[in-house]
């Protein structure tokens, strides 16, 4: 039975996204930093001590990182306090999603969780605090889109299930960065198969630091790019896609299709429309659990709860193959990492005269860092269909504590996709130089064409 912590924001009525929703006032915004964590967490831990206080996050070095290379794990030596199975889970199941406890029971014998110490890591530079603390009085829901934020997390003390999605969408997880990463389609009958290998640049203007918020709302409010260039398998290699996410409605992206030698505008980048990224397995608003706009859905704010959820997973990133991580079904339990920790949980009920393949979802997201870790998906019949999960790891240099490979199990036909594993790469998700605007757009992924 879900039992939420008592905190105002939880009990309020559900507040129609469709109007304009004010930002909280000074005294309400001056708890950041004292009883709330720069970015609005609590920053107290729970009454039994298995989350601790927050402490300012994970800022230093980690032992045998390579700096912009492989990414070490700063807590290898620790030992799982506890292992959830298909056998114990009865008495774990106030803390577990539906989706994992279908997983526990689809897969017996080869899915459990290992629960480990809770660590908050998270952490950002203070500009992302100050801008945060900035945005806490002065952003606003203008219908479904955000107004007067920029910087940082734009609803740190949400008020409703909109504003929490948007923290997500918006999360710190740096500037510039580029992940060379493999995808793969695992099929119902245990296969694994390469979806993708390739390098994806992504930029976030929201967090350009020598910008304003009025510069940012002037250019059009585009707060993340990316580009992904396919180097195989030998089938999709050369294959390129280029987007261009905005806050409101005019998200754009286009692909580079080989075999036509030509770029083409995706007509509707969003939603329940499969994206080329993974090969047409997930859809676009499930990349990193959720992404994109929230007009389809009503958004909920059921209340804040205990979870045991992956986190701190650099231990993930550990292997020096693909094969290590990869089970037939799912990622290899060995290499996971599970903590207990807070997290807000959203409810998502598709809007009157919208339509979606999936009406209805559950998502469940970090206080600390804002990003929506677990997710669940319902079909129209209201069976559970898929469930959604990312691995958040520790990367003191950004700092932050950054979302990283992701993925779906469809629980109706048992397959799944698992997106960007950086195990076989020498580099994992480093820092580089800001890239300039042309890269992300038509004209150079058309340049860009190898075949």
């Amino acid at each position: 039975m879900f039992k939420p912590l008592v905190l105002a924001a939880a009990i309020l009525a559900v507040v129609p996204v469709s109007s304009s929703l004010a930002a909280v006032n000074a005294t309400e915004a001056a708890r950041l930093g004292t009883s709330l964590t720069p970015l609005g967490a609590e920053k107290a831990g729970n009454a039994d001590g298995s989350i601790p206080a927050w402490n300012g996050g994970f800022t230093t070095p980690i032992a045998g990182d390579a700096a912009g290379g492989r990414r070490a794990d700063p807590y290898a030596n620790e030992k799982p306090l506890y292992s959830v199975t298909a056998a114990n889970m009865a008495q774990y199941a106030d803390v577990l999603t539906e989706g994992t406890r279908a997983m526990l029971e689809r897969y017996p014998d080869s899915f459990r969780i290992d629960v480990y110490p809770t660590h908050r890591t998270a952490a950002a530079p203070q500009w992302v605090y100050d801008n945060t603390k900035a945005n806490a009085t002065r952003a606003r829901m203008e219908g479904d889109k955000v107004t007067g934020a920029f910087g940082g997390i734009p609803f740190p003390i949400p008020q409703n299930g909109a504003e929490v999605m948007q923290n997500h969408v918006l999360r710190w997880r740096g500037t510039s960065w580029q992940m060379p990463l493999t995808q793969y389609q695992l099929t119902n009958s245990g296969d694994q198969v390469l979806a993708t290998d390739g390098v994806a640049d992504q930029q976030m203007p929201y967090y350009f630091e020598d910008s304003s918020l009025e510069e940012f709302e002037k250019s059009g409010g585009e707060y993340w790019m990316v580009r992904m260039i396919n180097q195989g398998p030998p089938i999709r290699a050369g294959e390129a896609v280029v987007g261009r996410e905005a806050l409101d409605t005019s998200s754009r992206a286009w692909v580079y299709l080989t075999g036509q030698r030509r770029v083409r505008k995706l007509p509707n980048p969003c939603c329940d429309t499969p994206t080329p990224s993974t090969a047409g397995v997930m859809f676009f608003d499930e990349i990193e659990t959720f992404n994109g706009r929230l007009s389809r859905f009503d958004w909920k704010l059921v209340g804040k709860q205990e979870m045991l959820i992956p986190y701190n997973n650099n231990r993930l990133l550990q292997p020096k193959t693909d094969a290590e991580v990869l089970d037939k079904h799912h990622l290899n339990p060995d290499f996971m990492r599970w903590e207990r920790h807070r997290v807000w949980v959203v409810e998502a009920t598709l809007r009157n005269g919208e339509r979606h393949q999936s009406p209805r979802g559950r998502y469940y997201c970090d206080e600390d860092t804002w990003g929506c870790v677990l997710a669940d998906r319902w079909d129209a019949k209201g069976a559970l269909w898929r469930t959604i999960w990312s691995q958040p790891f520790v990367a003191p240099e950004f700092p932050g504590t950054i979302l990283g490979a992701f993925g779906m199990n469809d629980l109706l036909s048992g397959s799944a996709f698992v997106a960007n594993l950086y195990n076989s790469k020498a580099e994992q998700y480093p820092q580089v130089p800001r890239y300039p605007d042309r890269v992300f757009t038509p004209a150079a992924l058309a340049g860009e064409g190898v075949r």
